[in-house]
């Protein structure tokens, strides 16, 4: 039996079935609430996402007055998917070339959205030191991975065998303090319809009552916000 480690990426097109994204009223308030309020946007703000996929978070910046945007991600078969508006701002390569380059400039917001646990502690060790360079004395980072402290991210965190790290809020501040930031604010993803939210609530609720050690909170995903010491 071969001891070669498949290269998931390869196939990583037909996997996730890529599709232009839509950027609509309810994508937008999701960002809103999500992404933009949170970790304190403006329009004047330049912004760098690394594994921008699709492009979903470039078109809402678009819509939002942000021009100049930087996407990046190392897949080439996004080139033709990501939405016409924003084609301009992707760049085909991966990170580390990204970062290397002394073109690229400083930022004001950095997203990592579901790319941290795409590497291993040390190299989002190594990722995470290697932005501080890029960014402006009022910078802040975003980032999105599963919580792993929650039991419903087990879909999200062993749903793709490119995941190599699982993280819980703890360990996102441990990874940031190493890194050198200080942690703003770990928060929940909350998904759904207002009825949904709600029984999400009230069974969480039970369940923090009733077991002896619960996690901090039980969404399958989780946002934090981070800033250069």
């Amino acid at each position: 039996m071969s001891n070669e480690v498949p290269d998931f990426y390869q196939s990583y097109a037909s996997y996730k079935g890529y599709e232009t994204p839509q950027t609509g009223r309810k994508q937008i308030a999701r960002f809103d609430a999500e992404v933009w309020y949170p970790a304190q946007f403006t329009p004047a703000c330049r912004v760098l996402e690394l594994g921008c996929g699709t492009g979903a978070f470039l078109a809402y910046l678009d819509t939002k007055g942000i021009r100049g945007s930087i996407g990046v991600d190392h897949d080439p078969a996004l080139a033709e998917i990501i939405p016409a508006n924003v084609r301009a701002s992707f760049v085909c390569t991966d990170i580390w070339s990204a970062l290397a380059d002394d073109d690229l400039g400083r930022f004001d917001r950095v997203a990592l959205f579901d790319v941290l646990e795409h590497f291993s502690p040390d190299e989002a060790l190594r990722l995470l030191k290697a932005l501080i360079p890029r960014l402006t004395p009022d910078a802040r980072i975003i980032l999105k991975v599963p919580n792993a402290a929650c039991p419903w991210a087990l879909q999200y965190q062993f749903g793709d065998l490119t995941h190599r790290t699982a993280f819980t809020p703890q360990s996102i501040r441990q990874l940031a303090d190493a890194a050198g930031y200080d942690v703003l604010r770990v928060y929940a993803q909350r998904q759904g319809s207002r009825r949904r939210m709600i029984t999400d609530m009230l069974v969480h609720r039970f369940l923090s009552w009733a077991l002896l050690t619960p996690p901090e909170f039980w969404s399958a995903n989780m946002y934090a916000v981070l800033v250069p010491r």
